[in-house]
This record gives C-alpha cells, sequence and structure tokens, in this order.
C-alpha cells in the first residue's frame, strides 16, 4: 500500500528477503493518499483519507468524470511510489479488491501497461467450495454472484490487453473467517495450473481484545501449520508466486 503508514518498512524487509514477491495493493479506499488532499480534493478528505465505504466508493468513481480524472492522478502517485523503492513488482492487485470496478480497472490496466506490469489479481473465489465454511452465510451468495460477474469482465478486459492472471483465488469470500479446516479443503481440490490462496497473516498487535488481530495471528498459524505443509508436499503443490505465471 503506496500510502500506508508503514510503506518505507515494507520495502526494507522487501529488500532484506530476495526472494520474495511483492506486489503493489492499489488503494482507493479506506485507506491514505499519497497525493496531497488539495491535488485530490474529490476523493479524500483533508487528512488525506479515502471514504471507508467500497460500494460508495465504487459508485463514485464509476459515475463521476471529475472524480475518475483525480483518481487516474492519485494511482500513478502510487505507482510511482513503489518503483521508486526499486522493488520489482510481482501483480497487481488492490485494498477491498476495487479493482474489479469497471471504471478503476481500465485505469489500473493503462498504467500497468506504462509500468512494465502484466499480471493481476482476478479475485474470483469458489463460492461452493467456501460456503460450506460461511459463518454467516446472509447475503453472501449476491455478493459473490457481484464479483462473479465483475470478474468475468475483468478476465475479458485482461486477456486482450495480455494480461496474465491465476486460474482462482482463494480466499476471498472468507476474509475475516478464513480457517485451517477450509485451506486443508482447498488444498485437496485445487485444479491443474496455477491457484492463490490469500490470507493476512500479522503478529504485532495480536490480543483477546482485537478480533481482527486475533484473526490475522490465526491465519498466520495456518501458513505455519506443518498439517498445510504436509499436505502441500503430498499432493506435489509447488509454492510460487505471480512470477510464474510468465513461464506459462
Amino acid at each position: 500500500m503506496p500510502g500506508g503508514a508503514a510503506f518505507d518498512e515494507a520495502v526494507r524487509l522487501a529488500a532484506q528477503n530476495t526472494g520474495m514477491a511483492v506486489g503493489i495493493h492499489v488503494t482507493c479506499v479506506a485507506g491514505k493518499s499519497v497525493l496531497p488532499h488539495h491535488k485530490i480534493p474529490r476523493i479524500v478528505s483533508p487528512g488525506g483519507d479515502f471514504p471507508s465505504d467500497p460500494a460508495r466508493a465504487a459508485l463514485k468513481y464509476f459515475f463521476c468524470k471529475s472524480t475518475r480524472k483525480e483518481l487516474l492522478s492519485e494511482i500513478h502517485a502510487q505507482f510511482e511510489k513503489f518503483f521508486s523503492s526499486g522493488l520489482k513488482c510481482s501483480h497487481i492487485d488492490s485494498h477491498c479488491h476495487v479493482h474489479v470496478n469497471p471504471a478503476v480497472l481500465d485505469m489500473v490496466v493503462e498504467i500497468g501497461k506504462e509500468y512494465g506490469v502484466s499480471r493481476m489479481r482476478v479475485p474470483d473465489d469458489d463460492f461452493f467450495e467456501a460456503v460450506r465454511f460461511f459463518n454467516q452465510p446472509i447475503g453472501k451468495a449476491a455478493y459473490a454472484l457481484i464479483f462473479k460477474l465483475l470478474c468475468a469482465r475483468m478476465r475479458a478486459v485482461l486477456r486482450k490487453r495480455g494480461f496474465l492472471f491465476t486460474q482462482r483465488v482463494y480466499g476471498h469470500l472468507l476474509t475475516g473467517d478464513l480457517g485451517s479446516a477450509y485451506t486443508l479443503s482447498v488444498l485437496d481440490k485445487l485444479p491443474l495450473g496455477v491457484s492463490e490462496m490469500y490470507f493476512h497473516p500479522a503478529l504485532a498487535g495480536a490480543s483477546a481484545q482485537d478480533p481482527r488481530s486475533l484473526q490475522q495471528l490465526r491465519e498466520l498459524g495456518i501458513l505455519l501449520d506443518q498439517r498445510v505443509r504436509s499436505k502441500m508436499d503430498t499432493l506435489g503443490i509447488v509454492p510460487a508466486n505471480y512470477f510464474v505465471l510468465d513461464g506459462i
């Protein structure tokens, strides 16, 4: 997240771990901008905060032309900041998957091409695999259908522009509820090819009073779970990153 408070620390850690692939997490909702408020007053608060509601922000970006002009400048600035770090960009994704919005997607594709990045996350999850693990299934079906339709358009645009993407992205529909049982179940059913399962692991800040931090700690535990690695080894699943798509 180029506008994030921990950007410099993240760059330092990535530089110390040269085998790590790092993508740009484009942010235009629920986060901080790179450009100051006076340059993009229609899309951020005086403090540089994007709208917190992804749905409202998506509608604003889609229907308001003047807003899109400011957003284009901001996304350019985010790419510029990422590449000024010296890191190689493995792929493009976005906070809250707002890049599935056709207006935002078109901008990100153009800017990605400008910076030589042609790998992107298409957050099309497997609803029927995830539904067994939902804690709150009400509303999930409609949400999944909307993303299914947006991702179908997204794939068509990316194929036309020569972008690469994985066959499936697992974990999206279980954001905040992802557990080891789901992870092990997905590994058993992975299709041939390249798939992605994404997590939000963290260690610092975990506490009994912070459900989000506890969930992040659980997801770190899944990644370190020997059962997960043993199943991958048994099934012949090879860990990879987005750069592997270039060889397919």
